[in-house]
């Protein structure tokens, strides 16, 4: 069935996205067509009756079409548009803007005619006007009508609304799509007025509030099928909180286990971010061009202050806030937000806002892998207009005692700001296993759960129990809940032995590191080597390539630290979430799957020779076994090309990456060409399921126990064997005591891992042998899912 389409007609394209983007929130299942004809070609604010009438002509899907329009020259340029329009089947309505076009999406969602979505967009400041209109005060009830006929149900019932808010929008636009989903009329009342469930706008006119009774009817041959699926909607809340949490946090569907650990502490909740324009005086005309400077500098210090952070951080955590600094400098942020001091008269602080909200709305409207880095533009945003505005910066709470973090998710300058000393769990009710919060945890040892929607409803102060692993988070954990559990930062477990099997057969567990400073910790913490060395710490702020000589120190400087033993290099990994001014392309529309890796070396082939020969110089200075690979190979070819490249630097032991699913279907052919590879599960996994890393709700997809990325690697492992050569895994699958033991049976010679999981990964590896290993990846290979393949896993090595 064909929907009603709509057509947005605004001044400003920013606000009539963000119309569209509040509107489709009430949707739930198939959305109608809904275009934006909004501002010039230009990019400037104004409206054109050519747009528009485009607009309708796509809108059209052969049900009609609402035009909404906001203000002056919109209504002129939608009237004239309606003439250019041959035979339009579009009706103009003078509803309010964002309330109209609200009301007139659900309507037209659930299957409205163009007639009845028109009306209810007029409709749409009813339950406004009930709430402050004179004529009736929220508080009273109007007077019923005189000889009004009861309307009679054939099924009926009574419930107390439960949410904190009321019948808004959202429960209310619920409420609809539940109801049209029955053969029935169904009508809601309460405080005296009725409404028909058909109508967003009737229900919200309701005024039904937390602990109002609220009586449904339904006549019609499935009334009283309707009416209990109403009740249930209703008395479940529609899936909110409350605003009352219980004693034990109950965990919604998507609720994971990211960094393991079981710990108990006091919650402390983030200082909640802007949520409301920042309030500044309108700044005189003679005044506008100072208020550009000084949005100019804000930006800035703010760049600078992600710099600093970035300093004093871990490798990931440096890597995220290099790469938000580049963000807070990048000139489009800047030139738009200077554009709106001039053209509105606005202050720096509001132009700021502005600027970033709609940088915001494009990148979620791109959705995949763009989505995710709105956390870090809003981040920004919130600096500089807290650096503007003298107001307290929002992020990590100041706490006198070690604490279990509680935030909706972390952006980067606050992870990269936790203490490990001080932060014992962090639960958050965004993010997904493979986001920036969950691997830095990860690395900093840091009992984690993302995903968890009721973090929010977790009073500050109140006792959690956090466990990392199993997903569970409990308010006021009794005492059997609370055995075993840590309450205070567990310190770092250095590697007590070398890595090797039950049988004696040597299984050498290296660290991941990025800097200096992380090769130094690795060494002390006693792992037999590095397996990988991310070389992009060098390059991620940098405008231009980083001079060779630098680049020597650094590299030599690390090498070092593990002398006459293995250290293996990655070449720079840009692209992607890693974007590079230098290197990769701007605003390349899916980076993940684009120029990233090895493949940027076809745009700057000096910078991969530069970058080899300082390695290779590094190598010979620093006494360390320096083993060189490459990200992201994709065909036997490109790692022949690159062996090439390497050896004629200097670099004997060379080697690629496996991140992608032609890498491990041609494994053999590529382990023809080089000395060795080494597996990024993360990234295998991510291309293997189609799931984007940074993704939220995906994580059982994103799971490197799932049987396809299991079989991969075990393709890649039986290549290894045949040809004689290494094979490593250097993602996160190599820090799971359970997986290591699969993957030694998979054929993968070396594990490279965060430092804390060095020597519980040498216990689990202690434990088994060879053959226990094997028959643990066979029981994995032949499951049917995750759940199934770790539970035979657990099974097979306990009946050794």
């Amino acid at each position: 069935m064909a929907l009603v389409g709509l057509v947005v007609v605004s001044h400003s394209r920013a606000l009539a996205e963000a119309a569209v983007e509040l509107s489709l929130q009430m949707v739930h299942g198939t959305r109608p067509e809904i275009v934006v004809a909004a501002g010039t070609p230009e990019g400037g604010f104004g409206t054109d009756a050519t747009q528009v009438a485009d607009a309708v002509r796509a809108a059209d899907r052969g049900a009609g079409v609402v035009v909404l329009m906001d203000l002056g020259s919109a209504v002129l340029s939608a009237e004239f548009a309606m003439d250019l329009v041959e035979d339009a089947n579009a009706i103009l309505v003078a509803a309010p803007f964002v309330e109209g076009l609200l009301a007139a999406t659900v309507r037209a969602a659930t299957g409205g005619t163009r007639e009845e979505v028109a009306d209810e967009a007029r409709a749409a400041l009813g339950p406004k006007l009930a709430a402050l209109g004179p004529d009736f005060p929220a508080d009273e009830e109007p007077p019923e009508k005189p000889g009004e006929v009861p309307w009679a149900a054939d099924a009926e019932t009574r419930v107390t609304l439960p949410n904190a808010s009321g019948l808004h929008a959202r429960p209310a636009a619920l409420l609809v799509a539940e109801a049209g989903r029955f053969d029935a009329e169904v009508r809601l009342r309460c405080h005296g007025v009725e409404g028909g469930a058909s109508s967003p706008i009737a229900l919200a006119t309701l005024n039904a509030r937390k602990g109002d009774e609220v009586w449904i009817g339904a006549r019609g041959p499935q009334a009283t099928d309707a009416v209990a699926a109403l009740e249930s909607l209703i008395s479940n809340g529609f899936g909110e909180s409350t605003g009352t949490p219980e004693a034990t946090v109950a965990a919604p569907a998507g609720p994971q286990g990211v960094s393991p650990g079981r710990v108990v502490g006091v919650a402390r909740l983030m200082a909640a971010p802007l949520v409301d324009p920042p309030a500044e005086a309108r700044p005189l005309e003679s005044q506008l061009p100072g208020e550009k400077t000084r949005l100019k500098t804000a930006l800035e210090e703010v760049a600078v202050g992600y710099e600093a952070r970035a300093a004093s951080s871990t490798d990931e955590a440096a890597q995220i806030m290099l790469a938000t600094a580049t963000l807070a400098r990048d000139p489009e942020l800047l030139q738009s937000a200077q554009a709106l001091i001039d053209a509105l008269g606005v202050g720096a602080a509001t132009a700021m806002w502005r600027a970033a909200n709609d940088v915001v709305a494009r990148l979620k409207a791109a959705g995949g892998l763009l989505a995710e880095r709105t956390t870090d533009i809003t981040d920004i945003r919130d600096r500089v207009v807290c650096h503007l505005t003298g107001r307290p910066m929002p992020g990590l709470p100041d706490s006198g005692e070690p604490f279990v973090l509680v935030a909706h998710d972390l952006a980067p300058s606050d992870t990269a700001a936790l203490e490990r000393e001080r932060c014992l769990g962090i639960v958050t009710a965004g993010g997904g296993p493979t986001s920036h919060t969950s691997v830095l945890a990860r690395s900093m040892g840091i009992p984690a759960v993302v995903g968890f929607r009721d973090a929010l409803t977790i009073p500050d102060g109140a006792e959690v129990l956090v466990d990392g692993t199993s997903g569970e988070v409990v308010v006021s954990p009794d005492e059997t809940q609370r055995a075993g559990a840590c309450t205070a930062p567990s310190p770092l477990e250095p590697l007590s032995a070398p890595g090797k099997t039950r049988d004696g057969v040597s299984v050498p567990l290296l660290a991941n590191v990025g800097s200096v400073a992380e090769a130094q910790a690795a060494a002390r913490a006693g792992a037999e080597g590095i397996g990988l060395f991310r070389t992009e710490i060098c390059f991620l702020n940098a405008d231009v390539e980083p001079d060779p000589e630098q680049q020597f120190i650094i590299y030599r400087d690390a090498l070092a630290q593990f002398s006459e033993r293995r250290v293996v290099v990655r070449t720079l990994d840009a692209g992607s979430d890693k974007p590079m001014p230098f290197l990769t392309i701007p605003g390349e529309g899916n980076p993940a799957l684009g120029v990233r890796g090895y493949r940027t070396a076809a745009r700057r082939p000096g910078v991969l020779a530069r970058q080899l020969e300082a390695m290779a110089r590094a190598s010979r200075e620093s006494g360390a076994e320096t083993w060189v690979m490459a990200p992201m190979i994709s065909t036997p070819a490109e790692a022949a090309e690159f062996a090439g490249l390497a050896r004629a630097a200097g670099l004997g032991t060379v080697g690629v990456m496996v991140e992608i699913p032609s890498a491990a279907l041609q494994a053999e052919e590529i382990l023809s060409e080089v000395d060795f590879v080494s597996i990024g599960t993360n990234d295998l996994a991510q291309y293997a399921m189609a799931t984007d890393r940074q993704a939220s709700g995906l994580g059982g997809l994103q799971d490197p126990w799932q049987p396809a990325v299991l079989r991969l690697l075990g393709m890649v492992g039986r290549a290894g064997r045949l040809a004689g050569k290494p094979v490593g895994v250097c993602g996160e699958a190599a820090a799971d005591p359970a997986l290591a033991a699969v993957l030694v049976g998979l054929g993968v010679t070396s594990l490279s891992m965060a430092l804390r999981a060095l020597e519980p990964v040498r216990r689990a590896l202690a434990r088994v042998t060879v053959e226990d290993c094997r028959r643990a990846a066979e029981a994995a290979l032949a499951s049917s899912g995750p759940a199934a393949a770790r539970e035979e896993v657990f099974r097979v090595l306990e009946m050794r």
